[in-house]
């Protein structure tokens, strides 16, 4: 790799480096390529880009973003996991592979430019998804709306009945 070609994957890390929310470092030493395959498209089916990377050009790239505390963990091989926008889906695959595979292990990660450590990554692994949050939300900012709709429903159905009940009565 000559210069002009490690310049570039600076920048690009860089830009990445501080578009993302969530950054999350990992040595993913003695993993085979089968499990290297299924941790890559799980985490891109999550929106979520992962690359090994040169510790050097990392900690280059690292510096003036919210990603420079990571620099102390660019130690041994080194794999980053950049966020889309769910910080929790990253988090979440990570440490599912991270307790299945005793050879992958998280290092550190940044969240809103602070650092977290491996125990904060299982924490926030196990907050609901973005879209459960909002499912959440919406369901209970929709339940007084349908129990409201439900009580003026029931006003005619009791007068329904107890015409019926009277009729009935009438009838007998």
């Amino acid at each position: 790799m000559n210069r002009t070609e490690k310049e570039q994957i600076v920048q690009e890390l860089a830009q990445r480096l501080n578009e993302a929310p969530a950054a999350f470092l990992a040595d993913y030493r003695g993993i085979n390529v089968d499990q290297v395959t299924n941790l890559r498209r799980e985490l891109t089916q999550a929106g979520v880009e992962y690359r090994v990377v040169k510790n050097n050009l990392l900690k280059i790239a690292a510096q003036g973003t919210p990603a420079e505390v990571l620099q102390e963990f660019c130690k041994g091989p080194t794999a980053i996991a950049l966020s889309g926008a769910d910080p929790v889906a990253p988090a979440k695959i990570l440490s599912k592979y991270a307790k299945d595979i005793q050879a992958f292990d998280l290092k550190a990660g940044v969240l809103s430019g602070k650092l977290i450590s491996v125990a904060d990554i299982g924490a926030l692994a196990e907050m609901p998804s973005r879209e459960e949050l909002l499912a959440k939300a919406l369901s209970s900012m929709n339940a007084p709306v349908s129990n409201f709709v439900g009580t003026l429903a029931a006003i005619p159905r009791s007068l329904v009945q107890v015409l019926s009940a009277i009729s009935e009565k009438k009838a007998a």
